[in-house]
């Protein structure tokens, strides 16, 4: 899959206004996103790419007193894997007992649970604080035994520590077949050969039953829209994970699950990101 990079240079720059463009983005079908000096640059399939309504979302910015300024090109993955392969990235530590790595760098101190992940792009080694929380959520949750689905995996850090944690099974998919791809690597870097990665949207899942846990990460608009699916594989009192989004979507997910049978258990926030925790009741 073919990808366009979008370089926007915010001024004045400042964290706050990126992570708004960045979900402005998500809800435009933008996958991934990589913070610059200046701005952000995010990342979408061009097949996905609207030009226009890019233009009028930036016009539209909701916050007072920002310019947004955007150039955009076809994206390389030669390029990205080049780049990252040859220098990797420094472990991150996560909560005191998590360390994410690549095999050029070990973890600096002995770790309950050690990942290693080669990830084919700069993005989805577990920097992002969404995947932080979920990652740090996952050491309350007794997983043992369980079969959990990771939703849109990216490098399947979050499938790995699930099966780390005990997890019998996962069940990863995502729409990008170079993510897939990738996380299968990753997990058997991990030593786990019996997780199972498919390529597609929700509907790849459509038939699986008995999941204890779904993790979901990705944007909004897809956590409305995939959150039935996601619930019709859930065994009794079945857990659904979801982040990605901010405070003002809160509510609208919380709507969606309880009319889907779950209950609100937690609710964690990490800056501006928000992660939603529920129930099957």
């Amino acid at each position: 899959m073919k990808y366009i990079e979008a370089d926007f240079q915010i001024t004045p720059a400042g964290e706050t206004a990126a992570d708004v463009l960045s979900a402005l983005l998500a809800d435009a079908g933008f996958e991934a996103f990589e913070p610059t000096d200046g701005g952000v640059k995010g990342y979408v399939q061009q097949p996905l790419w609207n030009e226009e309504q890019v233009e009028a979302l930036v016009a539209d910015f909701p916050l007072p007193g920002v310019d947004i300024r955007f150039t955009a090109r076809e994206a390389s993955y030669e390029n990205w894997n080049r780049s990252w392969e040859e220098e990797g990235f420094e472990p991150i530590l996560i909560e005191p007992d998590i360390c994410v790595h690549d095999t050029r760098h070990p973890a600096p101190r002995p770790v309950a649970y050690d990942i290693v992940i080669n990830p084919r792009m700069a993005f989805g080694s577990g920097t992002h604080p969404t995947t932080q929380m979920v990652l740090g959520t996952l050491l309350s949750i007794d997983l043992s035994g369980q079969t959990v689905m990771d939703a849109g995996c990216g490098t399947g850090v979050l499938g790995i520590l699930a099966m780390k944690r005990g997890a019998k099974q996962v069940v990863a998919y995502d729409i990008d077949e170079w993510s897939t791809t990738n996380a299968a690597e990753n997990f058997l870097l991990n030593g786990f050969t019996n997780a199972t990665i498919l390529t597609g949207d929700a509907r790849v899942v459509e038939g699986q039953r008995g999941i204890g846990l779904v993790m979901a990460n990705i944007n909004r608009n897809i956590l409305l829209a995939d959150m039935p699916a996601w619930v019709a594989t859930l065994a009794p009192q079945g857990r659904l994970l979801v982040s990605g989004f901010y405070e003002a979507d809160v509510p609208l997910l919380v709507e969606k699950a309880t009319a889907l049978g779950l209950a609100l258990t937690e609710h964690k926030h990490s800056g501006e990101w928000q992660m939603l925790h529920f129930m099957r009741r």
